[in-house]
């Protein structure tokens, strides 16, 4: 399996040897225009990588998933994303099981840890400060 540097060198030679500068990052087998299908240039670079048929709105989605999983803020990775409203950017942004149940343990945690600290002393009315 080739590398994405390995890739991108070698579409970048394409644009060079097309001795045009063209606005584009997949270039057809001549390297003079964009590629017009990109699905069926999508589904032969999963063959040729041995993996399974994915489409382009797989990639998308598990970018906006691992950006906000690793904490980067919602807005932030929309305006990576490219996501202009907040309603699109949900439909990527997939909540699972599995993220239900992580955000239980981080809030019971964060829950357990509040009981530990002494934030204030609480005072009875009418008790003596002094004891």
């Amino acid at each position: 399996m080739k590398s994405l540097r390995t890739f991108l060198n070698h579409q970048w030679s394409l644009r060079k040897k097309s001795r045009k500068i063209l606005p584009y990052v997949f270039l057809n087998e001549y390297g003079t225009d964009r590629i017009k299908r990109f699905d069926k240039a999508l589904k032969k670079a999963c063959r040729e990588a041995e993996i399974s048929v994915k489409i382009f709105h797989d990639f998308r989605r598990t970018a906006v998933r691992n950006m906000v999983h690793s904490g980067i803020p919602e807005r932030v990775a929309m305006l990576v994303s490219g996501h202009k409203t907040r309603s699109i950017f949900d439909r990527y942004n997939i909540v699972n099981d599995e993220d239900l149940k992580l955000a239980a343990e981080r809030h019971a945690a964060y829950l357990q840890a509040q009981n530990g600290h002494n934030l204030g002393t609480v005072q009875k009315i009418g008790e003596d400060k002094q004891k």
